[in-house]
């Protein structure tokens, strides 16, 4: 499983890497809104909440579904204005002018994405003139609550209604927390997009991508970045940008803008507080797969312990020599046990660290 994007032909002077005011603020939400996903800024999120204005607090509530369920492409607009090479603004203002830029239909589809009714890597009907989409989109929204339904109501009945509450709902964001935030985080965005882009300069574009992070990697016969994660897309960069946004309050979520029509993006954490380098998906399943099986977990219980050579399991667990041999191997294919050479035996061991992970890497896997 993964999101890909076809690159074949980029020019190094099409990518860019340029951090985004506004696409941080969505990340400072989100955080304030799911602080179990950001161990790392529990001080964070308690010193704001304790300070925020009642008020604003109620309105954060309203359309939170934009930054919490789902990271709403609305945080990064420049990738929907047209010509394919608009970069994010310097300052809030800015990011929020290139919002304003959008057509209702662009921002509806956008802010509509939590729903899962429109399509999102395929072209589909204008929304605000397609009463079954209107329909589908209701219906959707009603089943994540009250909340949702009246929100979705007034934004396909009045866009520029929601687009004005949005853009004065976010200065408000920045009055109250976010400006005394960005002013501290934007020195290390600003150091991590100089230092990407001086390995694109100096190493190439495959050395910047994959600098991005250990989920990234670069298919260069076949012209493809290829993002490891729990989902499958596709996009073509035809003649738009790649654009590489940094993110500081982010990790553990990488996401990557892959929408019909607009600019593609890939939205990634620095400073990461996470693993060096955690399993692919598919290894991640591999080790899932291998410890469900019950005979599986018993020879892990030993290995666990100390190390056994297959005549031994085969003693302890009344198995076939064949059988030992053949669960040996799927542990050891998902990289859970080593196996050392002592004379003319072979010891296996359980790989406990791989082990302990587990659950750390599987969360991360379903964050990322």
């Amino acid at each position: 499983m993964s999101v890909s994007i076809d690159i074949a032909g980029l020019r190094p002077e099409r990518l860019a890497v340029v951090p985004s005011p506004l696409a941080e603020l969505g990340m400072a939400l989100h955080a304030l809104s799911e602080a179990g996903h950001h161990p790392g800024l529990q001080g964070w999120v308690t010193s704001v909440t304790a300070r925020l204005d009642p008020h604003l607090a109620d309105r954060m509530c309203e359309a939170d579904f934009l930054w919490r369920t789902t990271f709403s492409d609305l945080f990064l607009p420049f990738a929907g204005v047209p010509g394919g090479n608009t970069l994010p603004g310097a300052t809030l203002a800015e990011d929020l002018d290139l919002l304003d830029k959008l057509t209702d239909e662009q921002f509806v589809d956008a802010a509509l994405e939590f729903t899962c009714a429109l399509p999102y890597a395929t072209q589909g009907p204008p929304v605000l003139a397609d009463a079954e989409l209107h329909r589908r989109a209701l219906e959707l929204a009603a089943a994540r609550g009250p909340q949702q339904l009246r929100f979705s109501e007034r934004l396909l009945a009045d866009p520029p209604r929601i687009r004005s509450w949005l853009r004065q709902f976010l200065q408000d964001c920045d009055e109250a927390f976010f400006a005394e935030a960005w002013s501290r985080l934007r020195h290390q965005l600003a150091a991590d997009a100089r230092h990407k882009t001086d390995l694109l300069r100096h190493k190439g574009l495959t050395e910047a991508l994959t600098a991005v992070s250990p989920a990234v990697s670069v298919d260069e016969a076949a012209g493809r970045i290829i993002i490891d994660k729990l989902r499958q897309g596709h996009t073509v960069i035809k003649d738009s940008s790649l654009l590489l946004v940094p993110t500081s309050l982010g990790w553990p979520h990488l996401a990557v803008l892959h929408r019909h029509g607009w600019q593609p993006v890939l939205h990634y954490p620095v400073g990461s507080a996470g693993l060096a380098a955690p399993p692919a998906v598919d290894q991640l399943i591999l080790r899932m797969t291998a410890l469900s099986h019950p005979a599986r977990m018993q020879l892990c219980r030993n290995l666990a312990r100390s190390t056994y050579t297959t005549g031994e399991l085969v003693q302890i667990h009344g198995m076939t020599a064949p059988e030992i041999s053949r669960h040996l191997g799927v542990l050891k294919k998902a990289g859970l046990i080593t196996t050392r050479r002592r004379g003319r035996y072979v010891l296996h061991q359980l790989d406990v660290t791989a082990v302990a992970r587990l659950g750390s890497d599987f969360l991360e896997a379903l964050l990322r």
